[in-house]
């Protein structure tokens, strides 16, 4: 990878004794019970989508937040979206902070006619703090999984989306992710201009516009 490529990623200071008490008291195992359901749901880049929920977790404590409601939504992101006929309720009842962590699953949500371009519009000039962290925490970890993916239109695709719609939100609410989605969607990039897709692409117009 060459230096043009390369950016420096400021990440949070090491987990203190306060936070670590804060985290200690969020008791996270009801919601991971709930996105077991995700568990067969394959992803595009392999794996499943419960493994994605724990890497969104996993994104959101690296980078410091803290915030109960957050950290719970963030393990059942994909659920209401995800699983066939999802009762939210199981959500709103799983304990005292349900009805807010439901709701703000819902805010991540694509709902059934909804365009992906609208959906993250949504988030983008609707969507609270939290739901917008989340989103960025989330693509972050989409980011990361299209390193395994070969289908060069989609991640070129993936890669315009992001710059569309995410960088915007995630200059919004966190620079550091900000920084960081911009060095993944850079790696992308550079596999398709490596992978002489670009080169194709560029090409293939060239011929198309002869044709006319």
């Amino acid at each position: 990878m060459g230096k043009k490529f390369d950016m420096k990623i400021e990440k949070p200071v090491q987990m203190d004794t306060e936070h670590m008490k804060q985290l200690k008291e969020i008791f996270l195992a009801p919601y991971m019970q709930i996105a077991t359901s995700l568990i067969g749901k394959q992803r595009r880049a392999g794996g499943n989508m419960f493994r994605h929920q724990m890497d969104t977790l996993a994104i959101l404590i690296d980078y410091g937040y803290i915030d109960s409601t957050l950290l719970k939504a963030s393990i059942v992101h994909d659920t209401i979206e995800d699983i066939p006929d999802f009762d939210e309720n199981v959500i709103r009842t799983c304990d005292y902070e349900g009805n807010e962590v439901c709701e703000l699953v819902r805010e991540v949500t694509k709902w059934p006619g909804e365009n992906k371009e609208d959906f993250l519009k949504r988030i983008l000039n609707n969507g609270s703090h939290k739901a917008k962290v989340l989103k960025c925490a989330d693509r972050i970890s989409n980011m990361i999984s299209l390193g395994f993916v070969t289908d060069e239109k989609f991640i070129e695709r993936y890669c315009n989306e992001t710059e569309y719609f995410i960088f915007p939100i995630a200059l919004e609410v966190d620079f550091n992710m900000y920084q960081e989605l911009i060095s993944l969607v850079m790696t992308r990039r550079q596999y398709l201009e490596d992978s002489g897709y670009l080169l194709r692409k560029e090409r293939d117009k060239k011929e198309q516009k002869n044709q006319n």
